[in-house]
């Protein structure tokens, strides 16, 4: 018959040469303490790489430890072990890891697996209420597994990459998010949005495999430093604008015109979201207003600037990418000519970017994916009301959208399909 320590030494996955030495249960504290030893004369495995070391060593001497489990039901349940050091046979001393010891100081790998699930769906410092541990503590484990994990990643397969910054705080303060956008995963995040984070990914790109002779696209706005920073970083890659950036060139031109005009022509007062919107997203309300505006017979330039927007969204629907170049070049005429000076410009900035908004037809490819991973993180960033430090966000950002496969480094975490 199993005794109370065996039951709990099965529980706790507790192995030879470990066994349950004690427990003792603190129902008035709320603890459960479980002191966990080994048999003398036991041999444990420990392996230095630096100094291509490995093998089975006895005991040296010991050191106490206390790592923080799972709770029992509603108590609070602690391990304490005498951890060895062993003698390396050249001098060294080290410390052998035990089996449950986590990748975060004073956590069961248990524990810290259950800490990842958590975390993914409620902000950090609920989490730390929640388990009553220290924000920072938290912290520090969420950071050494996104490292951990980030470390073991493969990107030699990368080659369609997307481009974006996300704001981080006031004052203009950014990080860019480059994601595979096949796999659909953050793959690296930096400080800045200039052209100089493109040799920042490069050199991580590098560091996991990747090559950057093989990014055969990559999706970005129209900003002019990610532009040279691919150019000068990635020399077989083709830069495609993604729609939705192109198209809000153009709707910013709209609303222009709008705020102009509205002053002369109270007919457009309170009417901004029906001119941002595109048709098919109006209230009921909003189509009554805006067919009210339309047959007011007022010769608006409002009006005019909206045909042109919608025309321009038409042009993606063209069949083949030589009638989307011709579609593009009437367009652009008909822009150029119409006498609105912010339509005007928006077709100067098209032009400009001719090439790389032509590239979407063949490629395909979008920023969508980005927008999405943005709100991920505006949102979780809103709910623990905003990261203030850089390797917080970045650490937050890849538990959220990197798709890191954490049971690599424990064993408890169950992966979940990607």
């Amino acid at each position: 018959m199993l005794t109370q320590k065996d039951l709990f030494a099965k529980a706790l996955l507790v192995e030879k040469p470990w066994f349950v030495h004690d427990i003792n249960f603190d129902q008035t504290g709320g603890k459960l303490e479980i002191w966990i030893d080994f048999e003398r004369g036991s041999s444990f495995y420990y392996e230095d790489k630096e100094l291509g070391i490995k093998g089975h060593f006895k005991a040296y001497d010991t050191t106490e430890k206390t790592w923080r489990h799972l709770n029992f039901f509603q108590y609070q349940c602690y391990l304490h072990a005498w951890i060895p050091r062993v003698d390396l046979g050249n001098g060294k001393i080290r410390q052998v890891q035990a089996p449950w010891e986590g990748h975060a100081p004073g956590f069961t790998l248990l524990f810290e697996a259950l800490i990842l699930e958590l975390v993914k769906v409620m902000p950090v410092h609920n989490v730390c209420q929640l388990l009553n541990v220290y924000d920072n503590k938290l912290w520090k484990m969420i950071k050494a597994y996104t490292n951990k994990a980030r470390a073991e990643e493969d990107y030699s397969g990368v080659t369609v990459i997307g481009l974006d910054e996300t704001s981080v705080r006031k004052n203009h303060v950014y990080v860019s998010l480059f994601v595979d956008i096949e796999e659909k995963r953050t793959i690296f995040v930096t400080e800045g949005k200039d052209h100089t984070v493109i040799q920042a990914f490069v050199s991580d790109l590098v560091a996991h495999g990747g090559q950057p002779d093989n990014i055969e696209q990559v999706s970005c706005d129209m900003s002019p430093a990610f532009i040279k920073g691919v150019e000068a970083n990635l020399p077989n890659a083709s830069v495609v604008f993604d729609r939705f950036h192109v198209s809000k060139v153009i709707n910013e031109a709209v609303d222009k015109v709008r705020k102009a005009e509205v002053e002369k022509n109270p007919i457009l007062k309170g009417s901004k979201y029906i001119f941002l919107k595109n048709r098919e997203n109006l209230t009921v309300y909003q189509k009554q207003r805006l067919d009210g505006i339309r047959l007011s017979g007022l010769n608006l330039k409002t009006m005019k600037a909206l045909n042109i927007r919608e025309a321009f969204q038409q042009i993606y629907q063209a069949p083949t990418s030589e009638m989307f170049d011709k579609l593009l070049r009437k367009w652009y005429f008909w822009a150029t000519h119409s006498r609105i000076t912010p339509i005007k410009e928006a077709a100067y900035t098209i032009q400009r970017h001719w090439e790389g908004i032509v590239n979407w037809f063949d490629y395909k490819i979008s920023n969508g994916i980005l927008e999405g991973f943005n709100s991920i993180f505006q949102a979780a960033k809103a709910k623990a009301r905003g990261y203030r430090r850089y390797d917080t966000i970045k650490a937050i950002i890849y538990l959220l959208t990197g798709k890191l496969d954490f049971s690599k480094i424990n064993p408890h975490y169950v992966t979940h399909s990607k």
